[in-house]
């Protein structure tokens, strides 16, 4: 049977410290050659919105000490709007009843058969703020308590449950562009985190005390920037163009997630894609030296140095997703929705064939 869940299954079961654990595990896997992950491949074309274009993005990756492979597919109508003057990269939920379409598939590597088919909204969001969570757990001060975030959407409260995972956090303080949002966002985590929660009115005051410096927006232009910077601190970005190249250049130690500068970008006659315009998304950061800097596989698993002193300036910059990650986590996720009885079986014998493909 090929087990079928949704995203409430998948929150109920799938935790940030049991996320940070199994990604922890197959990072150091995937440093030893014991795992692979597919550059992850972005198609674009026209629609009939002119602001608007249709993506079909996918990525995969096998973890064989699980057992398992993955793929992530992504069906998106994707805006490019400027929002107080930052130019983001927003999905629309257009598909019918206004939402959006993400699968991962799960497979077994030792037969092939789906195992499992599920949204990817949830797993996500958990496989980012893992990532970045492991980030500060191996390049963050360890009596670092302050954090100030940049975000308040969907990925900023991942990142605040990871980094509160893996350091004694005390205060959070939060900026985002709107006034509301921040504010609620300070009031749903502080309370479900049970720490002090601020939502503040600039990122100069968000970052002023913090220890670590959290960016978790869509954006496609630099929202951190290298005045911010100053000893000790530990600056993570789950976006490539968020962090600005000159502090990427000040730091004392930069670690990548994956030595892939970009996604493979292919698109058809007429969809010109902002993000890989001048000094915009894919295109900053370009003079860091991608193949040559370490990346967070190498770091968990004691190949590279990660801070040695206090006063270092340190960074994580989580410039790419991996397939990879929605195979180690979907593994887990897959366990523990077996155990727990969630989800719906349907015959596995309606997504494999007699007819050789």
């Amino acid at each position: 049977m090929t087990l079928i869940l949704n995203n409430d299954d998948i929150e109920s079961v799938l935790t940030m410290p049991d996320c940070l654990d199994v990604l922890e595990d197959a990072y150091r896997e995937l440093a030893h050659g014991r795992g692979v992950s597919r550059t992850r491949s972005d198609s674009f074309s026209p629609t009939r919105r002119p602001d608007a274009l249709y993506s079909l993005k996918s990525m995969d990756g096998i973890v064989p000490k699980l057992g398992v492979g993955a793929v992530r597919i992504n069906s998106d109508i994707i805006t490019w709007p400027v929002l107080a003057g930052t130019e983001r990269r927003v999905k629309v939920p257009s598909a019918p009843g206004a939402r959006y379409v993400g699968l991962v598939l799960l497979f077994s590597i030792e037969n092939g058969e789906p195992l499992a088919i599920f949204p990817d909204g949830v797993l996500q969001r958990m496989r980012v703020g893992a990532a970045n969570g492991l980030g500060v757990k191996y390049l963050a001060r360890k009596n670092a308590h302050v954090v100030g975030l940049l975000g308040s959407g969907w990925q900023a409260g991942a990142q605040v449950m990871a980094v509160c995972a893996v350091r004694p956090i005390e205060v959070v303080h939060c900026y985002s562009p709107n006034a509301a949002n921040r504010e609620a966002f300070a009031r749903e985590w502080g309370a479900k985190l049970n720490i002090k929660m601020v939502a503040v009115d600039t990122p100069e005051a968000a970052l002023a005390d913090a220890d670590v410096a959290l960016c978790a927006t869509n954006s496609i232009d630099n929202i951190f920037f290298a005045r911010w910077l100053r000893p000790g601190l530990h600056v993570s970005s789950i976006k490539r163009p968020e962090i600005e190249v000159a502090a990427l250049k000040r730091a004392d130690v930069l670690v990548l997630h994956n030595r892939d500068a970009s996604p493979v970008h292919s698109f058809t006659k007429g969809a010109t894609i902002p993000e890989k315009a001048k000094n915009k998304g894919w295109m900053l950061a370009e003079g860091i030296g991608f193949d040559r800097l370490p990346t967070l596989p190498q770091l968990i698993a004691g190949e590279v140095e990660g801070r040695t002193r206090d006063e270092q300036i340190t960074c994580f910059l989580n410039n790419i997703g991996l397939g990879y990650q929605f195979a180690a986590c979907g593994a887990l996720l897959y366990r523990k929705a077996k155990e727990r009885g969630l989800g719906h079986d349907l015959p596995t014998d309606w997504f494999t064939q007699t007819v050789h493909p």
